[in-house]
């Protein structure tokens, strides 16, 4: 079986984690096949909005542990998973389109960090959340980095240090996830989340995330340095143009996605 599933649906990817056996865990092979898809999805013209998520009874169990035991494995051994993991995410704020993570079951480390590096997330009501790896001895450094950036760092040390579980209802008032439904209601949900949100323009989306991930980090006066001048290009695009044409005469407007 292929580790990740990429279908389209119109304006939707849909990648879909494939090692229900294994609760989704991140093996080398499995992160090497989403950079590949990652690439392959970011190369379509067709796509505005890609949703993240997992057959089988989990969302991600974080990375596979079988991968990870045993005295033959030296440093490089170690580097080459979290650099590869480090991609991965990274590949997910660098994709055009906004990813909409659809979360199930648990997202625990690596698991949890894929939910942080997505755009947003939708999660069902029975859903839980968790940075482990304190208990077993594996401080989980790498799923900090996106984790504190989205739930700011008292809320990030806290699950960082205590490893412990995070209802869906918690996460959400902590800004790891945008929305709870009930689990019935998950994949719907989601669905329609994404068409709505890919009503846009592609050229407009991946404009406003790339400016949005710029800006997020800077001190305010250089964010507003950079906003204006990217506002400023932005107003140039033909769909920016073609989009004020369409309110002004109150029609809806013809994408071009330039």
């Amino acid at each position: 079986m292929e580790p990740v599933l990429l279908e389209k649906e119109g304006p939707i990817s849909w990648l879909t984690l494939n090692r229900p056996d294994k609760r989704n865990a991140l093996s080398l092979e499995l992160m090497g096949d989403m950079l590949g898809k990652l690439e392959q999805v970011g190369q379509d013209r067709e796509t505005r909005i890609v949703v993240l998520r997992g057959n089988g009874p989990a969302f991600c169990a974080g990375h596979d542990m079988s991968e990870m035991v045993g005295t033959e494995h030296d440093i490089h051994h170690f580097r080459a998973i979290f650099s590869r993991c480090s991609r991965m995410m990274l590949g997910l704020q660098k994709l055009p389109q906004p990813v909409i993570a659809q979360v199930h079951g648990i997202a625990t480390a690596a698991g949890c960090q894929l939910v942080a590096a997505c755009d947003l997330a939708i999660a069902e009501s029975g859903a839980r959340f968790a940075t482990p790896g304190v208990k077993i001895g594996l401080f989980c450094t790498t799923p900090m980095v996106p984790l504190v950036r989205v739930v700011g760092r008292r809320r990030a040390m806290e699950m960082l240090v205590s490893g412990r579980f995070v209802p869906a209802e918690e996460a959400e008032r902590f800004g790891l996830v945008n929305r709870v439904v009930p689990a019935e209601k998950l994949a719907d949900e989601a669905r329609d989340w994404a068409m709505e949100l890919a009503q846009a323009s592609r050229f407009t989306l991946a404009f406003g995330k790339q400016a949005f991930y710029h800006q997020v980090d800077l001190e305010e006066a250089a964010a507003y340095g950079y906003a204006k001048e990217a506002i400023a290009m932005n107003a140039l695009a033909e769909d920016a143009q073609e989009g004020m044409t369409a309110f002004l005469e109150k029609r809806k407007p013809e994408w071009r996605d330039r």
